[in-house]
């Protein structure tokens, strides 16, 4: 009977521990503007894009010049907020959480929308480009039906749509113990 408790014991510190070191690795911040601003999206996937994006610093910037926590760039943070109705938008708002989060949830559902809600499209167009995306689908080398991606040719995006489709999986369960 020890030995069970024990075992038990053991168990339920390594599960705790697990908990601990996934929540250190995979933060959960910012909920508030996310629910907010998700729209159709899961929590959980916005999420995964802030994580794959920027490690939840606000201040990251790419080397191709995106900003912020979801990584805009500047002429697609325009298009969006004026798409939203704001016409007040000025460039160095990305940095805000807020408005970043907003306008990169707003483009994720825009992707989405266009996209009939296939999250593959939707994630390599967040990440290549929608023009990339739109061009390898009427590729039969990456589309057999011109709706769905068969090969996603760019490497970078390739790992893009799998890290965040992981990224995603993690945070499903953390949300599921965190609420």
């Amino acid at each position: 009977m020890k030995k069970i408790i024990f075992i038990v014991s053991v168990a339920a510190l390594c599960l705790v521990a697990t908990f601990i070191t996934a929540r250190t690795i995979f933060p959960i911040k910012h909920m508030d503007i996310i629910t907010a601003n998700a729209g159709e999206l899961e929590p959980a996937l916005v999420l995964a894009v802030i994580m794959a994006e920027s490690s939840f610093n606000p201040d990251a910037l790419s080397r191709a010049g995106a900003q912020g926590l979801m990584q805009i760039m500047t002429p697609t943070a325009y298009d969006m907020a004026r798409r939203m109705g704001k016409h007040d938008f000025e460039a160095e708002q990305i940095w805000q959480p807020e408005i970043n989060i907003a306008i990169g949830t707003y483009y994720l559902n825009w992707l989405n929308n266009r996209y009939n809600g296939d999250i593959t499209l939707m994630l390599a167009a967040y990440n290549a480009g929608l023009g990339n995306v739109d061009q390898w689908l009427r590729d039969p080398a990456f589309s057999a039906d011109g709706i769905t991606l068969d090969t996603i040719p760019f490497p970078e995006t390739c790992n893009y749509v799998r890290r965040i489709n992981q990224f995603r999986r993690v945070y499903r369960i953390l949300l599921r113990f965190t609420r």
